[in-house]
Order: C-alpha cells, then structure tokens, then sequence
C-alpha cells in the first residue's frame, strides 16, 4: 500500500508538469513578449512623444471647485466645501449636448472643444466679476477607459491625471493572459460621433509611434483571444488525463502484482 502511494504522488506531479510543459510550449516566445524589435535596429531607439491632450467632450461631466479672497462668495458656485469631493454625481457640472455648462450668476459657458487648462481659465476670466482674484480646480471626471478580453481584470478605469497609455491600462487590468493574441489589440475610439476601430501589435516597439499608445477618454480595450485557445483549455484538460489515468492504472496494476 505504501508503494502505491508513492507511485501515484509520483504520477500526479508528474501529469502536472507534462501538462504545463504541454501548455506553454504551444506558444512560442516570440508570441507574448512585449516590445520586440528587428535584429537588425540599433538598441536604442527614440520615439516621438504624441503625448494626448484630453479635450471636454458633450455629456462630460466636470468637477469644478472655485476658490477666492471670499469664501463665502466662492461657496456660491460650489456643491461642496471638500475640493475633493467626487463621490456625489450632484456634485459635478454637466457638459449639455450644446457643450454649454450652467454656473450660478454666470450662466451659460461654453467649454466643449477646451483642454481641461483652457477651461479653468474660461471660468476664471467669467467669475472675476463676481468674485477677487478667483481660482479653479477643474478636472474631467468621467475620464476612463474599458479593458475586456483576455485580461486577468477586466473592467472599466478611471484616470484621474487625463493621461493614460495602452501598457499602463493592461497593466491595471492585470495583465494579459497567456491566451492572449498580443499581435491583435483592438482599440475601439469614437471622435467627433463615428467611432474608429484599430489593430494594435503590443509585441513591437512600433507600438511607441502609434496614436492609439496614448489611449483617449472612454477608449475600449479588447483583447482577443488566440484562436488556438479552444484546443489548449478544452482538449488538454479532456485528452491528456484519460491518457495519464490510463498510464496511472498500469502502474497500479504493475505494483499491486509485484
């Protein structure tokens, strides 16, 4: 009985490993690692930085906290004291569909098309009549992106800097998976109403130059898996452990008789 025993710890680690043997040596290393390049390039490499400048889009809604010699003339145009409350939705500042916002005493500002700088200095110039020496925080809340696919995490991010790139995003989605296809990311981006969709080779340092390595406000992230997957989860895990069970009782077999 103790040599059984033995003999099927031995097969158990042993079916473990050819199975993950089996697993990773169907895709090969050139595969999954991130920024190749050519032999034939020099080391060193420089690339252009298209760094991407978020712009306020209609139906964005803005946090937008006004402070000044007066507090209580400031507290006027603010939902609340904290300058970091963004809990609460009826905190914010809605961009309508004519990319207008609605400010106390000021009224209507138009601030659809504006980085989130220009904005800021927008209110400013409008509330020097009302208040002395304002100042603003202004950020763009709903600023994130999708990550779905092949990903340890998928989800939606939130970026509360504007400024995110596509590694950094699969990096808060975990990362991907071995089943990932690394060489066909979709990114899925609307400008101006049409939306624009682009394939994205993450295994090049081409990546680099690329206007999707910058990703944009409410960007999706898909990872598609390899179209080799199905046989890796489906006919290892079916196949390979009628084969070691068989293998398993001959050896049974074989001690028990011995």
């Amino acid at each position: 009985e103790g040599n059984f025993k033995k003999s099927m710890n031995i097969i158990q680690k042993l079916t473990f490993l050819l199975l993950c043997l089996a697993i990773f040596s169907c895709t090969s290393q050139k595969k999954i690692v991130y920024f190749q390049q050519s032999e034939n390039v020099d080391s060193v490499r420089t690339f252009i930085d298209s760094s991407y400048v978020a712009l306020i889009q209609k139906n964005d809604i803005l946090n937008i906290f006004v402070a000044s010699i007066s507090a209580e003339a400031s507290q006027y145009f603010n939902y609340s004291d904290n300058p970091n409350d963004d809990n609460s939705m009826a905190s914010g500042y809605l961009v309508d569909s004519y990319g207008d916002i609605q400010m106390p005493l000021v009224g209507v500002v138009r601030l659809a098309g504006l980085s989130s700088s220009a904005a800021r200095d927008t209110i400013i110039k409008r509330l020097e009549k009302y208040v002395i020496n304002p100042s603003v925080k202004l950020s763009i809340r709903n600023y994130r992106v999708t990550v779905i696919g092949e990903v340890a995490h998928p989800g939606v991010f939130s970026v509360p800097n504007e400024r995110l790139t596509l590694p950094e995003a699969i990096a808060l989605a975990g990362d991907l998976t071995i089943y990932s296809n690394r060489e066909n990311i979709k990114i899925v981006r609307e400008t101006n109403g049409i939306k624009e969709f682009s394939i994205i080779d993450i295994t090049s340092t081409d990546l680099f130059n690329s206007p999707y390595y910058y990703l944009h406000c409410n960007d999706i992230i898909y990872v598609e898996p390899m179209k080799n997957k199905r046989f890796l989860t489906q006919n290892y895990y079916r196949v390979l452990p009628v084969i070691f069970g068989g293998f398993a009782a001959m050896v049974a077999i074989f001690q028990l008789t011995k």
